[in-house]
């Protein structure tokens, strides 16, 4: 009788007075729930109870036995329940709640894209020299990270002003952990320190991150041209790469898309839109006349921030510079590529006396040490007197490549390193405000078009699972069939009802197929798609199904109050 009442409290009426006066499923949920609470309190207390712990326990005692008889005999009505007007009512009421009621079994199973990491803005440079993986390295990193049991998928990111690590990660805060482990390893930093200044973004918040960063909407120098080179070299070297699977796959095509249409789209990349630019601006900024063919240049390095370099050099009208390398043909190469200005080349044996013959020293080699420290520039004679005595050292290497205590040589010697490019940052800062709302824009519509892409991969395991079952079905069905027809089937008969097993099959699975299957182009589509494989996971019973009474059962039985 008990469980009568409690099922009959679940009608239609019931679920649409709690949906009208609930905001939230939950809510919803936590309504009916109630409902059942109450009508099962009412029958219990009209039973004499020899005091108030006894009633609470039988109360709870009572709950948990009904909810446990219940749960049990819905199943069983859900497989021979006649078709009749009460039994569409509880069907509709069933719908309408599970409409109501996020798929939590599905969010939770569903893997995450997670970014972790530092940059110029939350990290000084000293502790980013210790973090950076130099290029080649990356495929290791990777493979070291995925080697992690939460960790599925790995990229790195290492550049001058930001070092960041994306993951996919089965449950991503113990992802996250891994990630912070791997990182403290690498580094040989302490992980209390290192959590300072990371910054942590998950999914929709990760995937705009990395679309932000290949704009140069999140660059030191607003609009940089050069972080979607080394974007666009993360999703080179992840082709190779194991570990770089698809999701990251598809991430980084869609950021190097997005990087490129914002600079072709918008006039953000006006201006000084790169490291090289923005050192070769301060430069002119800090030299007495602003004339850089007062001072004698020095390019140490001959990579591609030290072409950009010559490029942004040659354009403000220094026509004679050194270019130092450890190799003569890049130098050279180099050299030609600018036939405009009186190039010398030479090599780093020649670092300290060139020093010396210099002004103005532009460091961007790939070293991971050191190439000038205090005790060698002290040692050296004063700059000219057109620069007013001091020679000025603008290391734009990261790890750096001049020691940062040369400060202390006051007077004779200063170095810039690139957190000191902020001054060139908020001059030109105004000038592209404009071009940055434009490009919000343009990559709002490329985070939506790789959110949909990526949501079109949710149906491939339903399909795979639906595939599967059909299988299995026809190879029991042909097997029955076979054995009724006895032995006296040749080869070729039993070939022909094998390939008419699978006829049937793939002619009836072809409509449900074609409804899972989407290039993830459109989100509408998208959308449609999966409602569709919600659909035929409930229909051929793919997965298992959350009926109100698991729910009820999970999460609004009695308990005692968390502390």
């Amino acid at each position: 009788m008990t469980s009568q009442m409690l099922r009959s409290a679940v009608s239609l009426s019931n679920v649409s007075e709690c949906s009208s006066r609930s905001s939230t499923p939950r809510q919803s949920t936590r309504c009916i729930a109630t409902q059942l609470r109450s009508k099962s309190g009412l029958l219990h207390r009209a039973a004499p109870v020899p005091s108030i712990r006894a009633k609470r326990d039988l109360l709870t005692t009572k709950a948990v036995a009904n909810d446990m008889d219940r749960i049990k005999q819905q199943k069983e009505e859900a497989k021979f329940r006649p078709v009749s007007d009460a039994a569409a009512d509880s069907t509709k009421a069933l719908q309408q709640l599970q409409a109501m009621t996020p798929r939590q079994g599905r969010a939770d199973n569903k893997s995450s894209i997670v970014a972790i990491g530092v940059s110029v803005d939350t990290c000084p440079v000293e502790m980013r020299e210790k973090l950076s993986v130099p290029q080649d390295q990356w495929p290791r990193a990777i493979k070291e990270l995925c080697a992690y049991p939460h960790i599925e998928e790995a990229a790195v990111l290492s550049t001058c002003n930001r070092f960041e690590v994306y993951v996919v990660a089965v449950s991503w805060h113990r992802g996250v952990r891994e990630v912070e482990d791997w990182m403290a390893k690498s580094s040989g930093l302490p992980l209390e320190e290192l959590r300072e200044h990371l910054f942590l973004l998950r999914d929709g918040d990760a995937t705009s991150h990395v679309l932000r960063v290949s704009a140069g909407l999140d660059s030191l120098v607003l609009g940089e041209g050069q972080i979607l080179s080394q974007v666009k070299s993360v999703y080179e070297v992840g082709q190779t790469a194991e570990g770089f699977g698809r999701h990251l796959n598809g991430l980084f095509k869609a950021a190097v898309t997005a990087g490129k249409r914002v600079r072709t789209e918008t006039k953000i990349a006006s201006g000084a839109v790169s490291v090289s630019s923005a050192a070769a601006e301060l430069c002119q900024m800090k030299l007495p006349t602003g004339d850089y063919n007062d001072a004698r240049i020095l390019i140490v390095g001959a990579g591609k921030m030290s072409r950009l370099l010559v490029k942004h050099l040659a354009s403000k009208g220094c026509k004679e510079m050194t270019i130092l390398n450890r190799s003569l043909p890049r130098a050279e190469e180099l050299k030609n590529d600018f036939p405009d200005c009186d190039i010398k080349i030479g090599l780093m044996d020649e670092l300290i006396e060139a020093t010396e013959a210099s002004d103005v020293i532009f460091v961007a080699s790939s070293s991971d040490e050191p190439v000038l420290a205090k005790a060698q520039l002290e040692a050296l004679k004063p700059a000219s007197a057109k620069v007013g005595g001091m020679r000025r050292l603008f290391d734009i290497s990261v790890p750096r490549n001049v020691d940062s205590d040369v400060n202390e040589l006051t007077g004779t010697h200063r170095v810039y390193n690139v957190d000191d490019l902020r001054e060139v940052v908020e001059k030109n800062k105004g000038a592209r405000a404009k071009a940055a709302d434009e490009a919000r824009g343009l990559l709002l519509q490329e985070q939506g078009n790789f959110e949909a892409w990526r949501d079109s991969l949710e149906t491939v395991p339903t399909i795979k699972r639906l595939r599967t079952k059909a299988e299995e079905i026809r190879i029991i069905e042909l097997e029955k069939a076979l054995k009724k027809m006895g032995d006296g089937l040749d080869k070729k008969q039993r070939k022909a009802l094998e390939d008419l097993s699978r006829g049937i099959v793939n002619k009836l699975l072809h409509g449900p197929m074609q409804s899972m299957r989407s290039d993830g182009t459109d989100a509408r589509a998208v959308s449609q798609t999966l409602v569709n494989m919600h659909a035929l996971e409930r229909m051929f019973d793919l997965t298992p199904q959350e009926t109100a009474a698991h729910i009820w059962s999970a999460k609004d039985l009695p308990r005692k109050k968390e502390q």
